[in-house]
């Protein structure tokens, strides 16, 4: 069946509800992304074919003493009147994660009906997997580069083999902290059972979990390494490159923070900031329902664990 081409914006409008994975840039915030987003997309559907303005009854009398009933525009709803048709205020929008202005890459936002699935996505909690650059030598306040430097520390004695084993030990520990979350002991058959019915997660969405980290690549100073976690924020990250410096008997400053991966929403499929308009949002909505039917687990984890303090 051929394609129609649709310059009608009610019609548009209906299927503007959905879930779109953008690509956030460094140094901006999600309310910047979120106001860019909608503004685009009023734009957009206020060139093309939007409702005409509605029309009143007049009743003239007519010089042969006979009343005329017409109708004619009312100029009250006029476009030159009342502003255009769509306004910034009549989208909805919801982001399913709070990246932080430092933060780039993969970040969903849902749009108008689309929230309530945004809002379904978040509480599920799927991994996200960051690319996070951190520079040997230096320690600012805020952990970030854009600050004050605080301390200064040689490096000759870091190699990747150094910073390998820290970070194995520190998955390790992120590991057992899994387990005495849930109150089990790791080496029993119980929580072997528990390891095989998939993520074992926090019940606490403010407690951060590591599930793998691994050094990516090394140019000394800087080291890059890749994060799968959940319940993390930016200021977590930074301070984890900071914690990551100390232990290798010297400092370190995050320099960045690159989301390649929030659950099943991926780098490559992601809209960059010059394709954030109506007509590819609408494809990239269609294409988040089919990946929404292909895994139904971007919803409800069946075969994960949720593990409280208490239990």
């Amino acid at each position: 069946m051929a394609l129609k081409l649709v310059k009608d914006a009610p019609t548009v409008w209906n299927y503007l509800n959905g879930v779109v994975n953008l690509y956030k840039p460094a140094g901006v915030t999600v309310q910047q992304v979120r106001n860019t987003i909608i503004h685009n997309l009023c734009r957009d559907l206020n060139q093309l074919e939007v409702r005409p303005s509605l029309q009143r009854v007049v009743i003239e009398n007519n010089l042969d003493a006979k009343l005329v009933v017409r109708k004619v525009e009312d100029l009250s709803d006029n476009v030159l009147v009342t502003g255009p048709r769509y306004q910034p205020d009549d989208i909805k929008c919801r982001f399913c994660a709070n990246h932080g202005r430092f933060t780039s890459g993969v970040i969903a936002l849902g749009i108008n009906n689309g929230t309530n699935l945004a809002f379904r996505l978040q509480q599920n909690r799927p991994l996200r997997v960051y690319r996070v650059t951190g520079f040997l030598g230096k320690a600012t306040e805020t952990h970030f580069a854009d600050s004050r430097v605080t301390a200064r520390a040689t490096i000759s004695h870091i190699g990747s083999e150094k910073i390998g084993r820290l970070l194995a030990a520190i998955q390790a520990s992120h590991q057992r902290k899994m387990f005495e979350l849930s109150g089990i002991d790791i080496q029993s058959q119980a929580a072997y059972e528990l390891a095989c019915k998939g993520t074992i997660r926090p019940a606490d969405n403010r407690l951060p979990m590591i599930y793998g980290i691994r050094l990516a690549e090394y140019r000394k100073p800087f080291f890059t390494i890749e994060i799968h976690a959940i319940n993390e924020t930016e200021a977590y990250l930074g301070e984890l490159i900071h914690e990551i410096g100390i232990n290798l008997k010297s400092c370190a400053h995050c320099t960045g923070v690159r989301c390649i991966r929030h659950g099943h929403f991926l780098l490559e499929d992601s809209l960059l900031k010059k394709d954030w308009n109506l007509q590819n949002i609408l494809s990239a909505m269609a294409h988040t329902n089919k990946l929404v039917n292909q895994h139904p687990d971007m919803l409800q984890q069946s075969s994960s664990s949720l593990q409280g303090m208490e239990e």
